[in-house]
Parts: C-alpha cells; structure tokens; sequence
C-alpha cells in the first residue's frame, strides 16, 4: 500500500502529518523570496521537514485512508502498520525510500533519518497557480547617449554639463530666441490641437442625437406579429452530486474562480464552485464524483494529462 497519496492530499490542508510508529511529516509557511544574484522571484510556500520523534498515532492519516477507500478504520491502521515494516526494513538495508512529491529518506550513520524535500509541489493553497519568474535587470543608463545627442541639437534642458558650458552660451543669445521660439510653437500646436478635438466631440454628438431619433421614430412606427410562435424548448440540466470532488484550485478572490470555472468549463470539465473553506477561500473543482473509484480514476487522468497538482477532496456538501 502506498502512503504518499494520502499524505500529500494531507499536506495540503494540515501543518503535522504523522506515520504512527515511524515519524511525521511536518510543513512551515515561508514569505515569497528574491534571488539577488540571478533576479528570480519566487511565490510564498510551505517548506518540508521530518522528525522521526513525533510517531504518535494521532489518527489523523488512518482516518483519512478509511474515508477514501470506505474501508474501518482498523483494517486502514493494519495497512499503514504493515507499510511502516516495509520502510523500517528498506531504510535498515541502507536503501532510500522515495515519497512521490514529498521527499526521499535514508539513514546516516548515527542511525538516524535523513531527509531530503522535493520542490516539485507547493503545499501552500494561497500561492496556487503562482510559479517563479526572473526580472531582467533595470537598465537606467541606456538613453543616455540618445539624450545627449538631443542636447546637441537643442540645449533647453539644464544639465550639469550645460552650467559648466554658462559663458559660452552668453556668447550665443541667438539659442535664447531659438528656445522661445520652439515653446510659442508648442504652445500654438496645443491650442490648434484642443481646437480641433472640440469639433469632433461636437460633429460626433450631433451625429449621435441625430442616429437617436431615427431609432425612435422607427420604434414607434414598428408592429410586431408573430404568426408562428417558436414551440418551447425544454433544457435537461444534470445536477452535479456526490462527496468526491477533484478540486483544481483555491481563490482568495471570487472572481478569479469564477473565471477557473469558465476556463475549465470551455476545456471540457464539469467544473463548478463548491464554497468556501475554512481558510476563507473560494474551492473549483473539475468535476464531482459518487463513486470512490470513479473519482480516483479521473484524479489520475487528471493528474498525468492537465493538472499534476489536483487533489481529491471528500466532503458532504449541504
């Protein structure tokens, strides 16, 4: 029996996740980082540890096992405790026993566990869908030389190199009248332009009064006759139902669920909002299943052809 499923669908929604008899996987919210020397940013998420002195059963995994497969919660307890005598007797041969998206474990040489997280899944719902980009750097100095240029040509603007420059422009008074020249341009160029606007805007809402009362006057005149009324059409909506549902994300905004739905809608899923969780936000799922090993079945196809980072969720809607 493999545990990872059940503990990554875990990892998602507690901060403690135990192997009674065997350790725990623990999980630690980290604010989103900045490379300095490569510019990369990276989202919020949860970071990965083990600790192989927390092995008390606090039920929380058995349970979970037996709600998914509809097994008692005893024969669930009997499964895991079999499981852990397969990984203690691995780990004891010197092997290193790989949890998928999780972690790999091995032992050292004090006889103590090892291990190492894997960064393929971000066990943080509130960074979903968030992944991590690089920021070129800001090149301040690239027009510099367009600017100077500039300069050259018209000397308005008051640099450092222009105050140095002072006494040679007393000897040049004709740049004086050249720059007034060019502000009375501009400022004659603002009024022609303001002008020309104000037309348009008057050209256009006369035209628009205009448009309006041919549209009244051929609403009054129109009659309507319907001879042959269309028959009514009758829609067959199929109400979603069942306790397992493939969620596919978790909105802190609304209206960002709203469009995961309609993105997931135009792709072909049965995707719906489910509510809010306790964390306060908004649950899309791909679609609902009554069926335990229907659902399984599409999270798989799911997971290997659109989203590796969907998970099963079950729950009793109201």
């Amino acid at each position: 029996m493999q545990l990872e499923p059940y503990i990554s669908d875990l990892l998602y929604r507690y901060e403690c996740v135990t192997i009674p008899d065997f350790g725990s996987f623990l999980t630690r919210r980290v604010s989103a980082t900045i490379h300095e020397s490569t510019h990369t940013f990276y989202p919020p998420k949860k970071i990965l540890s083990f600790n192989e002195q927390i092995q008390k059963n606090d039920g929380l995994l058995a349970h979970y096992i037996a709600d998914v497969e509809k097994i008692p919660y005893e024969e669930a307890t009997k499964k895991v405790q079999k499981r852990v005598k397969y990984l203690k007797s691995f780990l004891i041969e010197g092997e290193t026993v790989d949890f998928h998206n999780i972690g790999s474990l091995s032992l050292n040489q004090e006889g103590k566990i090892l291990f190492e997280p894997s960064y393929h899944l971000n066990y943080l719902t509130d960074a979903f869908g968030l992944s991590q980009f690089v920021s070129e750097d800001v090149k301040r100095e690239s027009y510099k030389e367009t600017v100077e240029e500039i300069e050259k040509v018209v000397p308005i603007a008051v640099t450092p190199e222009r105050r140095h420059s002072s006494s040679l422009n007393t000897k040049r008074p004709y740049l004086k009248y050249a720059a007034v020249a060019l502000i009375a341009l501009t400022i004659g160029g603002l009024g022609a332009s303001k002008f020309y606007v104000d037309n348009i805007n008057e050209h256009n809402q006369l035209a628009q009064e205009h448009a309006n009362e041919q549209l009244e006057h051929k609403i009054q005149e129109a009659t309507f006759v319907i001879d042959n009324p269309l028959p009514a059409v009758t829609l067959n909506v199929t109400k979603q139902s069942g306790n397992y549902h493939i969620i596919a994300g978790a909105f802190r905004i609304e209206e960002n669920s709203d469009k995961k739905v309609s993105q997931l809608k135009e792709q072909g899923f049965k995707a719906r909002k489910i509510g809010v969780n306790k964390y306060g936000l908004h649950e899309v799922v791909y679609a609902s299943y009554e069926d335990r090993l229907e659902a399984l079945e599409a999270l798989r196809t799911i997971k290997r052809t659109h989203n590796s980072d969907a998970w099963l969720l079950v729950k009793e809607l109201d």
